[in-house]
């Protein structure tokens, strides 16, 4: 069964200018998470899927450059879009869809998630962080009852998908379009895994907690 993991990047981007390229611990953003697929445990292949080669010069060794369609960069162009161009050109059992605005996230977590895929337990897995509290949407509350309400350890907790990385046997995308199947495994990831960097905030808060990790580590 073969899996291939892969990396949709464009060198420019809207909300934060170059921000896959920005240095997050001395290395470009887009260099952490492909190491984190290089380093994983039954990954066959890890690819960078971008319109410019350039983008080789910011990644760690071992990486795959496919060339995607420059209109694939349009600002309104869906990510679905870029997954089922990647998925028509490179046929794999089971894809490792990952992106670079998440740095922190642990080769352990994606090797546990694609595990549970390999299982045949589920047909999908996705980095998750686990939020318990009193939540609502659209002015109602999600995870508890207003006339009954719980202990905060008590409570239901709602599940808020990361970008770190989405696992999927390849019929869960070409037959029903989706990157989450019908029995998907959580993988939980919380503090620095769960950093998700789309705004110059984020990439600052992710600069400062590598720089504590570093000070931790020395």
């Amino acid at each position: 069964m073969k899996t291939v993991a892969f990396v949709p990047v464009k060198l420019n981007s809207q909300r934060l200018p170059h921000k896959n390229i920005l240095p997050v611990a001395g290395h470009p953003l887009c260099w952490h998470i492909c190491r984190s697929l290089l380093k994983a445990r039954n990954i066959d292949e890890v690819y960078v899927y971008c319109s410019d080669e350039r983008v080789m010069e910011y990644l760690p060794e071992g990486v795959v450059f496919r060339l995607r369609d420059r209109r694939l960069d349009g600002d309104l162009i869906k990510g679905f879009e870029i997954y089922r161009s990647f998925i028509s050109e490179v046929d794999a059992d089971i894809y490792v869809l990952a992106h670079t605005t998440s740095p922190f996230i642990k080769t352990a977590s994606i090797e546990n998630g694609l595990a549970k895929v390999l299982s045949g337990e589920y047909d999908s897995a996705f980095s998750a962080e686990r939020i318990q509290t009193f939540a609502w949407y659209q002015g109602k509350p999600v995870n508890y009852d207003l006339n009954d309400v719980p202990r905060t350890q008590d409570l239901e907790p709602v599940w808020a998908e990361t970008s770190g990385f989405f696992i999927f046997r390849k019929e869960v995308f070409t037959e029903y379009n989706r990157r989450i199947g019908f029995k998907p495994y959580i993988q939980e990831v919380s503090g620095a895994e769960a950093v998700d960097i789309d705004e110059k905030e984020d990439y600052v808060l992710a600069c400062k907690l590598a720089e504590a990790e570093e000070k931790m580590n020395e």
